[in-house]
Parts: C-alpha cells; sequence; structure tokens
C-alpha cells in the first residue's frame, strides 16, 4: 500500500469519525418517565386516551445547562419520521410535569412549544394508523438560549454546536382494532 493510499485512508476514516460523532449524541443523563424504556406508553398518553404529555424526570443535568430542547418524533410513520412534540428554551429542571399545556408559550417550566405534525401547538400523543411504533422522548441540553420559531429541522440544526448532554426515553404504542 503506497504512503499517499494510507494517508488518503486515514483522512477518510477520521472524516467519517468525526461526522458520526458530530450526529450522533452520546446519552450523558437519565430521564425516566411513567412507563419504562422500551415499554409501552399507557394509553393515557396517546390519542386513545386523554392525549396528555407524560412525565419526563431527568437526572443528572449539568451546572453550566442554559436550556433544554424537547423533541418527541415517530421514526416508524409511513410517511418518514412523524413529530409529535418540540419545545425549546426549556427552564433547566429535573421533571417536564404531565398535561403540559398545549400553549405556545408555558410558565412552568418556562418553555416554548413549537407546531407539531399534527399542526398543532405542544404535545400530541401516539396515534399510529396501524402496527406498532416506536416514540422517541429526546432531550437535549444546550448551552444557550434560542432566537425565533422552529420546525424539526430547523430546531435540530440551531442546537448544532451547542449540545453539552443529551438523554431520551423511548416507549411503543399500537392502537386496539375493534
Amino acid at each position: 500500500m503506497s504512503e499517499k493510499y494510507l494517508i488518503l485512508t486515514l483522512f477518510l476514516a477520521a472524516l467519517l469519525i468525526h461526522g458520526c460523532v458530530q450526529e450522533e449524541h452520546p446519552q450523558t443523563f437519565s430521564i425516566r418517565s411513567v412507563f419504562e424504556d422500551g415499554d409501552r406508553i399507557p394509553a393515557k398518553y396517546t390519542c386513545d386516551g386523554a392525549d396528555v404529555s407524560p412525565p419526563l424526570y431527568i437526572e443528572g443535568l449539568r451546572e453550566e445547562v442554559k436550556s433544554l430542547v424537547i423533541i418527541c418524533e415517530d421514526p416508524d410513520a409511513p410517511t418518514g419520521v412523524f413529530t409529535h412534540w418540540i419545545a425549546w428554551n426549556v427552564e433547566p429542571t429535573s421533571k417536564i410535569p404531565e398535561n403540559v399545556p398545549k400553549t405556545k408559550y408555558v410558565e412552568s417550566p418556562k418553555m416554548i412549544q413549537g407546531r407539531n405534525d399534527f399542526g398543532k401547538i405542544g404535545y400530541n400523543g401516539p396515534c399510529p394508523p396501524s402496527g406498532e411504533h416506536r416514540y422517541y422522548f429526546r432531550v437535549y441540553a444546550i448551552d444557550t438560549l434560542l432566537q425565533g420559531d422552529y420546525s424539526r429541522e430547523e430546531l435540530l440544526s440551531a442546537i448544532e454546536g451547542h449540545v453539552l448532554q443529551y438523554g431520551e426515553i423511548y416507549g411503543f404504542y399500537s392502537r386496539k382494532r375493534e
């Protein structure tokens, strides 16, 4: 193997590794809820129940965190990733309460909520058209407050380079058919 080829191979490998590290956020704090990671989401938190947001308990948040970002999404939707909830400028806290109001601005804890893929502000829970779907609740701890209004994609772009910590929990849900 020539030295030039070896250097090029090592350079490309380094770029690939750097890209993977940039794209993925290692889980650095834990999130709990009323369901265990990987378990069924109770109907109360879905379109078949009260359709309220589940509580999220955050453990291990660092002091230098300025705000949190919440994204809840279904990667198994027939049209691609379906966003159920986005929120930003969430004040650092150890608990996001159940039933966060479906308003753009929330007082406790302070946060701004965006429009989900149902076209509504705030959280709308699992409501799969068929089969069993996975629902990820991802929380990003960032070093800044964000300015603006965001879609899921814009929010992910806005937090690039600002993520200090990350945590997630996921559950699954399927609807009972009569």
